[in-house]
């Protein structure tokens, strides 16, 4: 890793230590996008099958562990920011005995190779890699972290249409019969060179924070290069049910997904 990835990611973690009781406050076990887009998805393509082991990267304050606990799964929960991890584990929760957090920083692979090669069923990395500025050591070391027969699940922003290069739209116009009518739509600038930016994750936070975004074939690549195959794709979106209709939300263009999670297998798994 380069100098000035280091330097970003010394002030991604500052950030988030700063805004993580924010974040914890208002997520608590779900917002909408966790709650009916990320965390649907994630758990149909994790498919858990009984008391299988799980490492969850960038949990956040544990709202997915805590999931996956109750699913039966036991699960090693970790996160660069230690203020986070407080949160997580102040939370408690529904077999709180199964989740083991960790403070490990997912750009640094050999931080991750100390939690056990060919020790983890299956890895989960939610709503993350997109504030990473490097994911090369987190794809290399899932590689070597999982069983062979294990399965490698992230959720991101949808590179296509949900980075820093796109804003959702609503116009209004007047119908022929005198009638207001307001058309929502996503507006992309820009989507094969988004330079990394800052931008507001939620609503109020105290400070935006760094988005890298990387297309399709480079997110992917990068997967496929670490020794990974697609296995499974979702693009959930929101439903339209209770959307403010003059508002600016998802669920004004639920033909539109700002998600996009994937299923990885190491390649010649079983």
């Amino acid at each position: 890793m380069n100098a000035d990835a280091r330097r970003l990611v010394a002030e991604t973690r500052d950030i988030w230590d700063a805004k993580a009781a924010f974040w914890d406050e208002r997520m608590g076990e779900g917002n909408a996008f966790q709650r009916e887009l990320v965390a649907p998805a994630a758990e149909r393509l994790l498919a858990l099958q009984g008391d299988e082991l799980v490492l969850d990267v960038g949990c956040g304050n544990g709202v997915f562990a805590r999931r996956l606990a109750r699913l039966g799964a036991r699960v090693v929960a970790v996160d660069f920011s230690a203020t986070f991890l407080e949160r997580a584990r102040a939370r408690g929760g529904e077999r709180a005995d199964r989740i083991e957090y960790r403070l490990v920083d997912a750009t640094d692979e050999a931080q991750l190779l100390a939690l056990g090669e060919g020790h983890f069923d299956a890895l989960v990395c939610n709503m993350a890699m997109m504030d990473m500025p490097v994911i090369d050591p987190l794809l290399h070391a899932a590689a070597k972290l999982l069983t062979p027969s294990g399965r490698f699940v992230f959720s991101v922003q949808h590179p296509a249409f949900n980075s820093n290069a796109v804003s959702l739209c609503a116009e209004m116009s007047t119908t022929d019969d005198g009638l207001e009518r307001v058309t929502h739509a996503v507006k992309i600038r820009d989507y094969l060179t988004v330079p990394a930016g800052k931008g507001i994750g939620m609503p109020g936070e105290p400070e935006p924070h760094w988005y890298f975004h990387r297309p399709l074939h480079a997110l992917l690549g990068a997967c496929f290069a670490a020794g990974f195959v697609v296995d499974g794709l979702e693009e959930p979106a929101l439903v339209a049910e209770g959307a403010d209709a003059r508002g600016l939300d998802w669920r004004n263009v639920p033909g539109i997904p700002p998600v996009l999670v994937v299923r990885l297998l190491p390649r010649g798994s079983p």
